[in-house]
């Protein structure tokens, strides 16, 4: 179990959340430079739904603090993985360098990074999935990453069906695995008067869109890509349901604003339980034994 990225933006608590039960965590997202975030209110919890809605726009204190920070706490007890973002402010031919440099700053404090192209709060982000776009990102992540370090790609729930073949093959030319997925735009799930909210809806109204694209991108990739799969996870059933389709860890983020400290303990606790009712010696052996299910 991780943390998903969102909740420790800037990088403040690595000593403090491994004593959570968290085996990972996701950082950030980064930016490379210092900016604010879209105007407050910015977070709104929808208690019925168990769900959030964010539009933070990568609030972010930059890339050479996040590297401070990190560096003043030392190492961190589990994996950490650092999300990384862009200023708002950057011109379109920049975008590749400015994720090279934000990768290049923080390079030596993370395990893994995640490149988020898919936040639906920062206009043209999500255009950033188009695969010429991704393509030269990668490019450029690929040549400041020495020593090697494993580079995800988070995707949007919301991708069209025809972009995912195409998307996946740049992936795994040019990445080492996905997060599957970020929030989504969609309202389906929600009540009429709830529509209007703008952002990113998180949380378990999520849930059965993400076990389907990660169902789907194992299949395709025919599990040959590494799978973190997120979204609505606030239960060990929730959790298996991930593994089933094909993700290889999960994290979770508005499961723990609602199931409080003590959530992934618990949820850890549960999951050994089902794991042996289901008849699986281990998390691997039930890492996408349910794929054509959740398809």
């Amino acid at each position: 179990m991780g943390l998903a990225a969102g909740f420790d933006k800037d990088c403040r608590l690595t000593r403090t959340l491994p004593s959570l039960g968290f085996g990972f965590l996701e950082l950030g997202s980064v930016t490379l430079r210092p900016q604010p975030g879209n105007p407050k209110p910015r977070l709104m919890r929808l208690p019925l739904e168990r769900a959030l809605i964010n539009r933070m726009g990568f609030p972010s204190a930059g890339a050479p603090e996040a590297a401070r920070r990190l560096q003043a706490a030392k190492r961190c007890a589990v994996p950490v993985g650092i999300n990384i973002g862009l200023n708002a402010d950057c011109p379109k031919a920049k975008v590749p360098d400015e994720y090279a440099g934000t990768l290049r700053l923080l390079h030596p404090w993370a395990d893994y990074f995640v490149v988020n192209v898919s936040c639906p709060n920062q206009t043209g982000l999500r255009d950033l999935q188009e695969r010429l776009q991704l393509e030269r990102i990668l490019i450029a992540l690929a040549a400041v990453n020495s020593p090697r370090k494993p580079v995800l790609v988070k995707l949007a729930p919301d991708l069209a069906d025809a972009q995912l073949p195409d998307l996946l093959g740049l992936i795994m030319r040019h990445a080492d695995g996905v997060v599957a997925v970020n929030t989504t735009t969609s309202r389906e799930s929600l009540r009429p008067e709830l529509g209007d909210i703008q952002g990113g809806l998180s949380g378990r109204p999520l849930r059965r869109a993400a076990t389907t694209l990660i169902a789907r991108i194992c299949r395709l990739t025919e599990g040959r890509l590494p799978i973190i799969g997120v979204g609505g996870v606030e239960t060990a059933a929730d959790v298996l349901e991930k593994l089933r389709a094909g993700a290889s860890l999960v994290q979770l983020y508005t499961g723990l604003v609602y199931g409080g400290p003590g959530a992934v303990v618990r949820i850890l606790r549960d999951l050994k339980t089902l794991l042996a009712a289901g008849g699986f010696p281990s998390v691997a052996a039930a890492v996408g034994a349910g794929v054509e299910e959740a398809v």
